[in-house]
């Protein structure tokens, strides 16, 4: 639950510290005080994103902490998942600092976090529903969600959507396959072209620079063969002279005769040299003794490079990528010769995914029907509780399309006056009407909510009278088993709170400041007293206020 909330600079408000209890806080003040506010420092809090005009006219930054503690098993672990640990009191405190130039901060027990991380962890802290929840019912395609989640219905969805995603894949590829006949025969041609263009080239890797290497050779093929001769005879010598090898070899073995370490390790160095003389001499002479060498022809090496060089235009810029090309073309052309045993595969394979989800789509329409049954007989049951005691409402499932979710077209229906007909609920509910539904639905999936803090803002709109005090002792109801927080501005609703707070708005300095302070049994009844009358205090409206505060508290009937 939400134990404290500090908020610094926060549009009026310039410092305010809340402190909430279990069970139904209730927060009241005069319009424009402050109340949107608050809720707007706790979405802050939680991660939702924020504007800059939130931050105090004149300051630079802005801060919201909140304090969360008695964690049930799931929420502490959702908390244990994301490696949350609570503090020694069993708390957790998140900060959220906000600043006019963009560069925000989120901590979580001093542990920096995003601000998507920090939304993921508060989806199990916190729900907050306001008007917006309740237009999101004039939206039928919001409606089977409720549905869903009254029949625990996560892991069925879960196992038609993958089938539904492989299914569309399946088709994918099948459509693929099942290429227009001309365009798969003019491919077929393109690709044996090019095959054969690539096979009968020969290419192999490094031919490209062993050829531009052997041109040069062959356009100078005297001059190299008489430089490198030359070399040859330097190195091992003629028949009149030695060369620099023999020479070497008796210098070499005249230092070692001498017996003498210094001009032996001379001699070692000459004998190294003379290795590498041996080893180049031997290079040389497998070179000028080579066949290949007097093959040589500048014209039959150009005309090779051009058909390189044409290929390489076409097919890639190396031995290397046309060698890839011809790969991909002998298999794409092998997809498409045997496409047609492949289309026979696929549609059986197709056939299957679709009898699985067509199977898997009637067991969620099944579940969804069993659940809108009950799911229409507990929220009628708790709509006559709040004042709507003729309402008729009826949840319709058709068959659709199929689609992600399912087959199944959900609507809620409804007649709110005896005698008419249920039409949904977009076309004929008012704001007070939708109010109600919002907290009848809420009220009905509280088993499957595990949040252990509910906020309701403006969930009173459109009511008043008997009817306040209905919804007031519903939303007593709910804060048995969970926390709930609740911005109104109804007495007889205020009048149910374990702990009301009240919002107050003053000027100082020409400038607006915000507070919010709990209340005590007297201040209570004055501040129940205005919200019934606005009117100035009379002993009359006091009494009334106070009866209202003392009947609401010694209501054990929830």
């Amino acid at each position: 639950m939400l134990k404290f909330l500090h908020i610094e600079n926060i549009a009026v408000i310039e410092q305010s510290d809340i402190e909430f209890s279990e069970g139904f806080n209730i927060l009241t003040g005069e319009t424009g005080a402050g109340k949107s506010i608050v809720i707007d420092s706790i979405n802050a809090v939680l991660g939702e994103r924020t504007s800059k005009e939130l931050i105090r006219a004149g300051c630079d930054t802005a801060e919201v902490s909140a304090v969360f503690g008695c964690f049930d098993d799931y929420t502490a672990g959702v908390l244990a998942e994301h490696g949350i640990t609570p503090d020694e009191d069993g708390n957790i405190v998140i900060r959220r600092r906000l600043s006019a130039s963009g560069k925000g901060l989120i901590k979580l027990n001093d542990r920096p976090l995003t601000a998507a991380e920090l939304k993921e962890i508060a989806k199990s802290l916190i729900n907050i529903h306001g008007q917006h929840d309740s237009q999101a019912l004039l939206d039928p395609e919001s409606h089977m969600g409720y549905i869903d989640a009254l029949a625990n219905n996560g892991g069925i969805i879960n196992e038609y959507y993958a089938e539904f995603r492989n299914l569309n894949a399946i088709r994918k590829e099948l459509n693929s396959a099942e290429t227009d006949e001309d365009e798969k025969r003019r491919e077929t041609d393109l690709l044996k072209y090019q095959i054969n263009e690539l096979e009968s080239a020969n290419i192999t890797l490094g031919e490209y620079e062993k050829l531009k290497r052997n041109l040069e050779i062959a356009r100078n093929y005297r001059t190299t063969v008489e430089t490198l001769s030359a070399a040859y005879t330097a190195l091992k010598g003629g028949e009149d002279f030695d060369g620099a090898s023999a020479l070497i070899d008796g210098a070499q073995r005249k230092l070692t005769a001498l017996k003498n370490d210094d001009w032996n390790v001379k001699a070692e160095k000459l004998a190294d040299a003379l290795s590498v003389i041996e080893d180049v001499s031997a290079e040389l002479q497998d070179f000028l003794d080579s066949a290949e060498l007097s093959k040589l022809d500048a014209d039959s090496i150009n005309e090779r490079l051009d058909t390189l060089d044409r290929l390489m235009l076409k097919y890639g810029n190396s031995e290397q990528e046309m060698l890839d090309f011809l790969t991909s073309a002998k298999v794409r052309l092998e997809e498409l010769v045997f496409s047609d045993r492949r289309i026979a595969e696929l549609s059986e394979v197709l056939d299957e995914s679709t009898e699985r989800l067509v199977a898997l789509g009637e067991r969620l329409t099944k579940s969804r029907q069993k659940a809108a049954a009950e799911f229409e007989a507990k929220v009628c049951e708790i709509l006559t509780y709040l004042n709507m005691p003729d309402v008729r409402f009826t949840v319709s499932c058709d068959k659709g399309r199929y689609t992600k979710r399912g087959c199944d077209v959900v609507e809620f229906l409804i007649s709110a006056n005896k005698g008419e007909k249920v039409k949904p609920l977009s076309k004929i509910a008012s704001g007070g009407e939708l109010s109600r539904v919002m907290l009848a639905i809420k009220s009905v999936l509280l088993d499957k909510d595990k949040v252990g803090t509910m906020i309701f803002d403006e969930i009173d709109t459109g009511i008043s009278g008997y009817t306040a005090g209905k919804v007031g002792t519903q939303l007593k109801r709910v804060s048995k088993n969970r926390q709930v927080i609740c911005v109104t501005h109804l007495a007889q609703i205020a009048a149910m709170a374990d702990n009301h707070l009240l919002i107050q708005k003053n000027t100082q300095n020409g400038r607006t400041f915000t507070k919010v302070e709990p209340l005590a049994y007297e201040d209570r009844i004055s501040e129940i007293a205005r919200i019934m009358s606005g009117a100035e205090l009379t002993e009359n409206l006091y009494k009334s206020a106070k009866e209202l505060v003392d009947r609401s508290s010694s209501n054990d009937n929830l």
